[in-house]
């Protein structure tokens, strides 16, 4: 543990405290930041992966054209999802940086006011 997180080590945390970090500017700010990211990553996520069903029902000759060889459109999109899969655990292991950020900022501020009080 880095000198700086020593303070943010996990303990209990009452009822009381737990509703005064929620309520603080810092967690509404991280709680933004996460909401910002993962709401559009899951809805585009659901919305390609429901397209293929979805075009294997209304456009099946589409999904039928042979790319190469054997190799057809409904296939590489089926197999495309693994890739964007991928690519949006990536784009959150990047955006995590800045939510881990974010949360220390507020366990920080929780521990300064509860030096205060």
């Amino acid at each position: 543990m880095t000198p700086e997180n020593e303070n943010l080590s996990p303990r209990y945390i009452d009822q009381a405290e737990w509703d005064r970090i929620a309520a603080s500017a810092e967690f509404q700010r991280l709680l933004a930041a996460k909401r910002s990211f993962i709401v559009p990553a899951l809805l585009f996520f659901c919305a390609y992966h429901f397209l293929l069903p979805i075009l294997a029902a209304v456009a099946p000759r589409l999904m039928a054209i042979s790319v190469l060889g054997a190799l057809t459109l409904g296939w590489l999109f089926a197999l495309s999802q693994f890739v964007v899969g991928g690519i949006i655990a990536w784009l959150y292991l990047r955006a995590s940086a800045r939510f881990d950020a974010l949360a220390n900022d507020a366990l920080r501020r929780a521990a300064i006011d509860q030096g205060s009080e």
